[in-house]
């Protein structure tokens, strides 16, 4: 605490001539008093409580003179040093995720932007860069001195849906601190300090992170299909809170009208699906939940229902195993003799023939290979981030043995460091292993594998499927001017040289040419529907040449207002006495 106008501690006079005045005030004169019936009465109060007597008496002296001393006070304006930024420069990564969203009367990324607007009033002339997060992390602001210009651009922030990817953001942070001291501030929700580049001495890091106690219940996964007579849907929800939650689950069509409502019990920690049959055929399903939790944005998903347009055959050769999983699925699967496969060009073929690679018009799935030897394998499963995993997770599974890869394939599974599951360019699912030689048909991944399988080969060209967030990918489009339009016909973008740039909300959306138009759906990406504990703390200290920045808080409306309030009180005393005493 300090003072900023002592040159006003003389004032300290006032309340001493108050003082003086009350030594030397008109005393009363002692008047004899021909009774004394009520004297020793009076004697026994004042003896039981001389020091309230005492403050009754002196009361107006006492506020007077505490009145002056405040306003003394008020008068060198007192103040309080706050540590606010630290450097030459400052920093600020700005998580722009989905998750940001969640919040009980408010969500995060509000308060941050709240905290960052509070920041830019103590910069004192610092260069200031900003850094949102993304697949590609954008420098809104690079060393950037106009304070209405950085005001202005944090107003501007918007939630992008995006991933965070952390470690980019980091990275495009680093190009600009150099050897400057620098504070680093980064408004997250959560972020692990093992991510942190902490090597520098010159530089501070301060996270500022969501609340701790935030509740989320989640559609983690929606799927939905038809086989043109009705409709099937698998949903599953997710409780990350440590209590059993109740939701309400409801099913809409493409026209927002119910088809079914569900209440749900979800164990703490745990994950519940659910699945419906017989339901309406309709273009697009939604689910969404009604619950009890801070986080709202994952509580809906749209799926767009597919319609199986190619028939599925799959080779007589092949384990039982694998054609009655098939069969569960999709009832019209033929069994075909291996050496009649190659007639069945139009269809989608499960087999182990190498050679129908590259030969049919639709691509294959194939179990096994018929012309390579397998060898033993050991290890433990590891998958990429791939839609055929999306309800089936093979970590617990074993494997044997294994064929050997192709080299020109992308590799989606791994077994230790063997190939287990490829993809080929034409869109060919080769899983490298005969059934046999696993354990697979024993967990439930194996029919969700083969479902997810079913669904992505089978899926109908109505449709360019699903999206992430301002996700760029080249769609196979025919010649023409294609346009982007969300569910209300409102114009979005446009679609250049075949690359669609998804729109960033979550939702249904139409690209559309003169002649034709296709559905797409945008959707959040699976760690955008978790919510992790908040955290804030700070890294690192810089050196004395980092110049720390202490701002003076000023105490005197809190001064004037206890000023006030004395006066009022010494009124009411001066009235309870009478005026003309």
């Amino acid at each position: 605490m300090g003072f900023s106008q002592i040159l006003y501690s003389w004032t300290a006079i006032f309340p001493v001539i108050v003082l003086l005045y009350y030594f030397f005030r008109k005393k009363y004169t002692d008047q004899p008093v021909s009774s004394t019936l009520f004297w020793s009465e009076i004697m026994q109060e004042t003896r039981v409580s001389p020091y309230l007597k005492h403050l009754q008496k002196n009361a107006l002296l006492y506020l007077q003179l505490l009145a002056l001393l405040l306003l003394m006070l008020a008068l060198m304006n007192p103040y309080i040093n706050k540590s606010k930024i630290a450097g030459s420069q400052v920093v600020f990564i700005v998580d722009t995720s989905a998750t940001m969203l969640a919040g009980k009367e408010q969500a995060t990324f509000e308060l941050h932007k709240q905290e960052m607007l509070s920041l830019i009033n103590d910069l004192n002339g610092r260069p200031i860069t900003v850094i949102t997060t993304g697949h590609a992390p954008i420098a809104i602001l690079q060393q950037e001195t106009n304070v209405n210009a950085i005001e202005q651009a944090i107003q501007a922030l918007q939630v992008t849906y995006e991933t965070a990817q952390m470690p980019k953001a980091l990275d495009v942070a680093q190009a600009f601190i150099g050897d400057a001291p620098t504070s680093v501030y980064i408004f997250t929700d959560a972020l692990d300090k093992m991510q942190l580049p902490i090597e520098k001495d010159t530089v501070q890091w301060i996270v500022k992170g969501a609340a701790k106690d935030l509740k989320n219940i989640a559609i983690t996964r929606f799927a939905a299909t038809t086989d043109g007579k009705a409709a099937m849907a698998l949903v599953q929800l997710r409780n990350d809170t440590k209590e059993m939650q109740q939701a309400t689950l409801t099913l809409y069509d493409a026209d927002n009208k119910e088809l079914v409502s569900e209440k749900v019990n979800i164990p703490a920690k745990e994950i519940v699906a659910k699945t419906f049959k017989d339901l309406p055929v309709t273009q697009t399903m939604t689910a969404k939940i009604d619950a009890n939790d801070d986080y709202l944005v994952d509580n809906t998903q749209t799926a767009l229902l597919q319609t199986t347009s190619a028939a599925l055959v799959v080779d007589q050769s092949l384990h039982q195993l694998i054609q009655k999983g098939f069969q569960a699925i999709q009832p019209n699967v033929k069994m075909v003799p291996a050496l009649q496969l190659a007639d069945n060009k139009d269809a989608v073929i499960v087999t182990n023939q190498v050679a129908l690679l590259g030969q049919m018009k639709k691509p294959i799935i194939l179990f096994g290979r018929d012309d390579a030897e397998k060898f033993e394998v050991a290890g433990n499963i590891s998958m990429t981030n791939d839609a055929l995993f999306a309800f089936s997770n093979l970590k617990d599974v074993y494997v044997g043995a294994l064929y050997e890869g192709f080299d020109s394939y992308k590799t989606i599974a791994t077994v230790g460091e063997e190939p287990f599951i490829q993809l080929s360019p034409e869109g060919d699912i080769i899983v490298l292993a005969d059934i046999e030689d696993t354990d697979w048909p024993l967990h439930p991944s194996f029919p969700l594998f083969l479902w997810s399988v079913e669904q992505q080969l089978l899926e109908s060209s109505s449709s360019l499927g699903i999206f992430a967030p301002n996700e760029e990918r080249v769609v196979a489009l025919a010649q023409g001017e294609w346009s982007v339009y969300s569910q209300d016909d409102e114009f979005l973008s446009t679609v250049v040289n075949g690359i669609l740039t998804a729109p960033i909300k979550p939702d249904t959306y139409v690209v559309r040419s003169t002649e034709e138009e296709k559905r797409f759906i945008v959707q959040l990406q699976a760690q955008e529907r978790v919510i992790e504990e908040g955290t804030s703390y700070t890294i690192g200290a810089l050196p004395d040449n980092g110049q720390e920045e202490l701002s003076k808080s000023s105490i005197v409306p809190w001064i004037l207002l206890l000023v006030l309030l004395l006066l009022v009180v010494e009124w009411e005393v001066q009235r309870r006495r009478g005026f003309t005493n």
